[in-house]
């Protein structure tokens, strides 16, 4: 029988997703409602896309920077994707857990299993689309992408859909925008009244985080 997980201070929720199914914008409305939560900005060695921002979509880094952030232990996860280097920062977690706040990292399934191998209290949550074919509209209504490149995201989709089925806590379909964000808004408050995340402690009885 494995043993209980024991809850640290502060919400670790990772929030993952196929490319399109929203799970971006359900992350930013949970950060505007939420006051004390905090975004993992995600670290990257790839050019800005579009009309992406420094310090806002990503930290844009070159790859000896990367490197660096790696060897001072900078990062809770990072991997290589698609020839390109992605890391989130410890320092987030650490934020979170002096706190006792919510930490949102949105980044994808390989990522949000690092995080939940070295902090197993941490939450994880994946987004699905409504349908295959919403989904593959959508990523053709940005008219960002070619014909192959979308190939490949839908394929790419399948793969990260069946795995974060498989593998995460809850499962939120975004066929409603309003009805996916109370299920992700209800997850964030049923886990951060779990025991071991509500201070006790001025009362004076144990099990407090």
């Amino acid at each position: 029988m494995n043993a209980p997980t024991v809850l640290q201070p502060g919400l670790l929720l990772v929030l993952s997703a196929p490319s399109g199914a929203g799970k971006t914008t359900l992350a930013h409305r949970l950060l505007k409602e939420t006051p004390d939560a905090v975004f993992s900005i995600s670290v990257t060695t790839r050019r800005p896309r579009g009309k992406e921002r420094d310090g806002v979509d990503y930290h844009f880094v070159d790859v000896a920077t990367f490197q660096q952030k790696i060897e001072k232990g900078e990062f809770v996860e990072w991997a290589e994707v698609h020839s390109h280097f992605y890391g989130s920062l410890q320092s987030v977690v650490d934020q979170a857990r002096a706190r006792k706040s919510v930490a949102i990292f949105d980044i994808d399934v390989q990522g949000g299993q690092a995080i939940k191998r070295k902090h197993p209290d941490a939450v994880t949550v994946f987004v699905l689309p409504p349908s295959m074919e919403e989904l593959e509209r959508r990523l053709r209504d940005r008219q960002t992408d070619s014909d192959e490149t979308i190939r490949r995201r839908m394929l790419a989709a399948r793969s990260e859909m069946e795995r974060g089925v498989a593998l995460y806590d809850y499962i939120i379909l975004n066929d409603d925008f309003e009805r996916a964000y109370s299920e992700l808004r209800s997850v964030v408050v049923a886990e951060r009244c779990r025991r071991g995340r509500v201070d006790v402690s001025k009362l004076g009885l144990g099990g407090g985080g």
